[in-house]
């Protein structure tokens, strides 16, 4: 039978080859000889020269995997959406959106790590059946990451679950996801009728929740414990910084109660002294309560301080009137540094307030460490020493300047740049809009996106360097080769020709059988060519089989729908994928890892509840 399918292709030579270089480029994309960006490039030079030799004719006589076809990815616009909404998460990150996001959750979670990471999931699952997919994990992973660093968790144990929670509430609606547009549209093609908006979405559910399950319970101990080196360095670093705080009128520290040096009201951060007017408060503190006026010192990490800064920047009044403070702690681009006091600086044996360092370098001095000894003195008063620790913060032009200053020792790895808390609304706005016009037609989804990257650097929410920082070069050269290959085996005929194998192997086989082995199948196949390509090259072979089996279409179609969306043992399945592979720190082979058990679970799943619930 097989040969009988090669002697109806006009491609056979073309077709071979193809497989070929996709399994030779999924080799190179898991063994990581090369980098994917140039693994991907690479695979489109070697196609479109290949192409070009040994063309692929249509009727007309036109090479239809011409350079310009297999190039075209480059401007398709899923990968110009998926840019731009990078930009637009950044932004959104930048501005301190999502960190407040991210306490909401942690809120409700009650800072219960299982609780909160369960709530985020489920919102996520939630909201991806009405939105798609790409901006929806785009905006997640920064609050993934900030959960991350709360429990101390590593990236690469959470991320994968984030893709995989957009993935499986993308099945449940029409509009959930694009693949199921695709189904859908193709169906339509065929004078079939396409789908309504809940037609698959009690099956859907069924899958999701079982898909969660894993999630929670199962995906964590398949995932790699992978950190960046910068990371490791700010994490294991056991540096807390002596500062103080200025407790102001309407302060939120009003009333919080301090219980054995640990204030309830603030994350890693401990008393050290409290000024109460001429009255001077010292450890132990048995449950003392905050006042309006009072001075305290405290020590904190690095991540309090920066946590406390973004929700209020002016948190820190104390320091902050010192001299040249108020210019540091004024609105706009702020960084955060660490630089240590140089042995001979001019600063050692004067007290911070007689150095003019603020007032000299525009750089506000957050905080004080001192390797094995306790501060106990105010801020300003401290003397320092050769080899004191200054946590800094300033503009990054003036930041930058200080590698400069022979006083000082910049730590390159320190530096971090801080939310512009002040354009956070302006940054909401931005991406409610894009939504809004995005999920009523106003506007296509590509031209909402780009709008939207386009203002939110025009409002200040982000600089060029910053946005063109957050563009991936890994989706920006995968998505288009993925597209290439995807387009090579339709042109060829490799797609048809497996398919039609497959079905030549279940002759005489039951309705569920035929089903249960079909979504096996096209799963595979999604993986390898994208689950867009696998709905457009499916969708014609499932109506075919269910004729054939005088089953209703619809039935294979949804079975479509679910299969293609299981593109998610390999990164350049689903798009998603993708995009959590640089956060989560992952190799190509932790896809398959993670992804494979999930979908043989999807598989089971669904071969034995659809068969029921479609009475088959």
């Amino acid at each position: 039978m097989s040969a009988e399918i090669l002697n109806q292709s006009d491609n056979v030579f073309q077709m071979w080859a193809t497989f070929a270089l996709i399994i030779g480029a999924l080799a190179l994309y898991v063994s990581e000889k090369l980098s994917i960006e140039v693994t991907s490039i690479g695979v489109i030079c070697l196609m479109i020269a290949f192409f070009q030799g040994f063309p692929v004719s249509s009727p007309d006589g036109l090479n239809t995997l011409s350079a310009e076809r297999l190039l075209r990815g480059f401007a398709n616009p899923a990968l110009i959406t998926v840019l731009a909404l990078l930009v637009v998460g950044q932004g959104m990150v930048r501005t301190g959106v999502l960190d407040k996001v991210s306490r909401m959750v942690l809120d409700l979670g009650a800072d219960k790590e299982w609780l909160s990471m369960s709530i985020v999931m489920a919102v996520v699952l939630i909201i991806s059946a009405f939105l798609n997919n790409i901006p929806v994990v785009v905006i997640f992973i920064p609050i993934m990451q900030v959960l991350s660093d709360r429990f101390k968790r590593s990236t690469s144990k959470v991320m994968m679950g984030l893709s995989y929670a957009a993935v499986l509430g993308g099945m449940t609606t029409l509009i959930g996801s694009g693949t199921n547009l695709l189904v859908s549209s193709a169906l339509l093609e065929m004078g079939e009728q396409g789908f309504g908006f809940f037609d698959f979405s009690v099956p859907g559910i069924v899958l999701a929740v079982a898909g969660l399950a894993y999630i929670l319970f199962i995906l964590p101990s398949q995932l790699p414990d992978r950190t960046s080196l910068a990371h490791r360095i700010m994490t294991r670093s056991p540096r807390h910084f002596m500062t103080q705080i200025s407790v102001a009128p309407g302060s939120r520290l009003i009333g919080a109660m301090v219980v054995g040096g640990v204030i309830n009201k603030l994350v890693d951060v401990r008393v050290r002294m409290i000024v109460r007017g001429e009255k001077v408060l010292t450890p132990p503190f048995h449950d003392e309560l905050i006042e309006e006026g009072d001075s305290v010192t405290v020590a904190a990490s690095r991540q309090a301080l920066s946590d406390a800064l973004n929700d209020d920047p002016g948190f820190l009044l104390a320091a902050a009137n010192e001299p040249g403070g108020e210019d540091a702690m004024r609105e706009g681009e702020r960084v955060m540094a660490e630089v240590m006091v140089a042995p001979a600086s001019s600063m050692i044996g004067l007290r911070l307030r007689q150095t003019g360092f603020q007032l000299r370098t525009r750089c506000f001095v957050l905080g004080i460490q001192r390797r094995s000894q306790m501060i106990r003195s105010r801020l300003a008063d401290t003397v320092l020493a050769a080899g004191d620790v200054l946590l800094v913060q300033g503009e990054p032009g003036d930041i930058e300047a200080l590698r400069a200053d022979r006083n000082v020792v910049l730590m390159e790895w320190s530096t971090e740049e801080m939310a512009v808390a002040h354009h956070a609304k302006r940054a909401a706005m931005i991406f409610f809009g894009i939504v809004f016009f995005a999920a009523t037609g106003l506007l296509p989804v590509v031209a909402a996106a780009l709008m939207g990257a386009v203002i939110m650097v025009l409002s200040g929410a982000l600089n060029l360097q910053q946005a063109s920082r957050a563009l991936d070069s890994k989706i920006l050269t995968m998505i288009p080769a993925a597209l290439a290959m995807g387009a090579a085996m339709q042109e060829t005929g490799g797609a048809h020709f497996l398919a039609q194998s497959l079905m030549a192997t279940l002759n005489g086989a039951s309705p569920a059988v035929i089903l249960s082995v079909f979504f096996a199948f096209t799963a595979i196949m999604a993986n390898i060519i994208s689950a867009k390509a696998t709905a457009v090259l499916f969708t014609p072979i499932a109506i075919g089989v269910a004729r054939e089996a005088g089953i209703d279409p619809q039935v294979f179609a949804i079975a479509v729908v679910f299969a293609a969306n299981c593109a998610i043992a390999t990164p350049i399945g689903y798009q998603t994928s993708i995009l959590v592979m640089g956060p989560g720190h992952y190799r190509f082979g932790d896809y398959f890892r993670a992804g494979a058990p999930l979908i043989v679970l999807l598989w089971i799943v669904f071969s034995l509840f659809a068969p029921w619930y479609f009475g088959l």
